[in-house]
Formats: structure tokens, sequence, C-alpha cells
């Protein structure tokens, strides 16, 4: 029944769109820009991953631009939740955030596309039309990111831990009480980290690690 509901949707003479960001800034130039095309329209506005959800329940988008980093719920958790009820969900990842770890996350979600804040806005307005025509949206840009690191070994649950906790300037005793382990265990970690990124230390590691989007400061 969902889906036939969103192929009914899909008949309509405009591509249907509903935007999720929490900058009442960012959905207001969106929506804007977005306005002027014939072919498109805004459906809704989300400010939260929570309300993507429950808007895209209620009104059955055709395509999605979905902010990764928002309060309640993030991009990341809002698009698993949609394209498990929704399978064929076309859903666009709208962020700053140009680390690979991001751009993976987004897409193994089920995203069916990546697109940096940054871009000029014809870009989006583009794979808004891609992603309705059921194309794969991936930027050469966003491209680089990914294969940069591609052969790079994945951080444990508890490595990322641990370099979140180094990122945010504890030390080596203090990542041990907060983990509950001994510090001897949180230098076998970071060695191991160290040793996974290519890096000689923690500073290195922090530096990279914010840049690839595997940890944030928040």
């Amino acid at each position: 029944m969902r889906a036939q509901a969103i192929s009914r949707r899909r008949k309509t003479a405009c591509v249907r769109v509903l935007i999720a960001d929490d900058h009442p800034v960012v959905r207001t130039g969106l929506a804007a820009v977005i306005a002027q095309e014939d072919d498109l329209c805004i459906v809704a506005q989300a400010e939260d991953g929570a309300r993507a959800v429950a808007l895209f329940q209620e009104h059955h988008p055709d395509v999605v631009l979905m902010d990764l980093r928002m309060p309640e719920m993030d991009g990341v958790e809002a698009i698993r939740r949609i394209t498990t009820e929704f399978p064929d969900a076309r859903i666009i990842a709208l962020t700053t955030y140009d680390g690979d770890a991001d751009i993976h996350r987004a897409l193994a979600a089920g995203a069916q596309g990546y697109l940096l804040k940054e871009m000029l806005v014809t870009d989006v307005i583009t794979a808004i039309r891609s992603a309705w025509r059921g194309a794969r949206i991936l930027p050469p840009a966003v491209a680089v990111k990914m294969a940069e690191h591609a052969r790079t070994k994945d951080l444990t649950k508890r490595e990322l831990e641990v370099l979140g906790l180094v990122a945010r300037g504890l030390t080596n005793k203090e990542v041990a009480v907060a983990i509950g382990r001994t510090t001897e265990t949180v230098k076998l970690h970071l060695k191991r980290i160290y040793a996974k990124m290519r890096v000689s230390d923690r500073t290195q590691a922090v530096t990279i690690g914010l840049r690839r989007g595997l940890i944030h400061l928040e």
C-alpha cells in the first residue's frame, strides 16, 4: 500500500520535495530556490530527523533533502528509518561535512546521493531531478573523498570512542576512567588507531579523524 501511495504521488505535475534541516535560513533559502522551478514543489519542511520521518510518512515526497547533523534524531538515523519503511524513498544527504566516513554512513543508511551545502544551488536542483529519475548522486569532489581512504582499515567502535575522548582534550588517564579500562589499555588502543590511520601521534589522529568525519566536536 505504501509503495502504491508513493507511485500515485509520482504521477503528479511536479516533483514533490521535503527539506529537512535544523537551520531555518537554509530551509527558507532552499525552498525559495526550488519554488522558482516549474517542475519542483515543496510539500513539507522539517527541523530535525524525527520530524522528517513523520512528515515523510504523512506526505510521501518524491525526493528528500536531508541534513545529516540535526537535533533529536540525526539525518543518518532518519534516512535509515525512512528507507527501512519505504525502500524506494529517494533521499539526498545535504550537509557541510565532507569526510568520507560521513559519506559512507549516509549511503549505507540508504541515501541515494550526497551533496555539500557549499555546492552551487544549480547543483541541488539538478540533483533533485536526477534523484527523481533514479540516478545516483555523487559529485566528483565527494567521490574523491571516498577514494582517498578506500583502502584504510576501519576503526572499531571502542577505538572511535577513544579517539573522540582524545579529541576533547582528555589525557590517557582520563580516557581510561571514562571507558572503564586501564591506562595501558588506552595506550594500546591509541597504538592501533595510529597504525590504522597511518599517523604517528594523537594530534595527527584527531586532525584526520575530524577531517574524515570519523569524529565530530559538538
